[in-house]
């Protein structure tokens, strides 16, 4: 199997490739030689392995995984900067801290940069049941994180001690 760094290798070789066909055939058509529709071709065709070996290796990060981070559904997404997961009412706060960094780790995207905004936050809420027929959602904690690098050293966690003490088994 092929890493992560040899990927990123073989991607910046086929960048190299593909400009260095690209000065040929403009080279090609200035001399007036007679392969410069064939290099037409090929400045095409190592654009679209170059572009899909790019998009490949974009979809090689590993995910890491937080040590203590229960499951997680995510019920909203702005496709930007606000998300909102889904967490069970018997969570603990390290439970909630460990999920909270996970779900950051896991949401990441750089094509969240396009909508002008800097920072991401992920609430985690869950809902209760206090009265037969009644739901009630409450917000057990957020992290906030950089939309601009992978590897957030600031990023910020809060957790809601006391609306975890709302829940119907306090975990904290």
């Amino acid at each position: 199997m092929v890493s992560l760094s040899e990927w990123t290798i073989y991607v910046k070789w086929s960048g190299y490739l593909t400009l260095a066909f690209a000065a040929l055939t403009v080279i090609a058509w200035v001399f007036k030689w007679g392969i410069r529709f064939r290099l037409v071709g090929v400045t095409g065709f190592m654009t679209v392995l170059t572009v899909g070996l790019f998009a490949l290796n974009l979809g090689l990060y590993a995910r890491p995984a937080i040590p203590g981070a229960v499951r997680y559904t995510r019920v909203y997404d702005t496709g930007a900067a606000q998300v909102v997961i889904a967490v069970a009412p018997d969570i603990t706060a390290e439970q909630l801290e460990a999920t909270l960094r996970q779900a950051a780790a896991d949401l990441y995207s750089p094509g969240r940069l396009a909508q002008a905004e800097t920072q991401m936050t992920i609430r985690a809420r869950t809902i209760v049941h206090p009265v037969e027929g009644v739901s009630q959602p409450i917000v057990l904690g957020q992290v906030r994180r950089s939309l601009a690098s992978r590897d957030d050293p600031k990023m910020a966690i809060e957790v809601y001690a006391d609306r975890l003490n709302q829940l119907p088994n306090p975990a904290v």
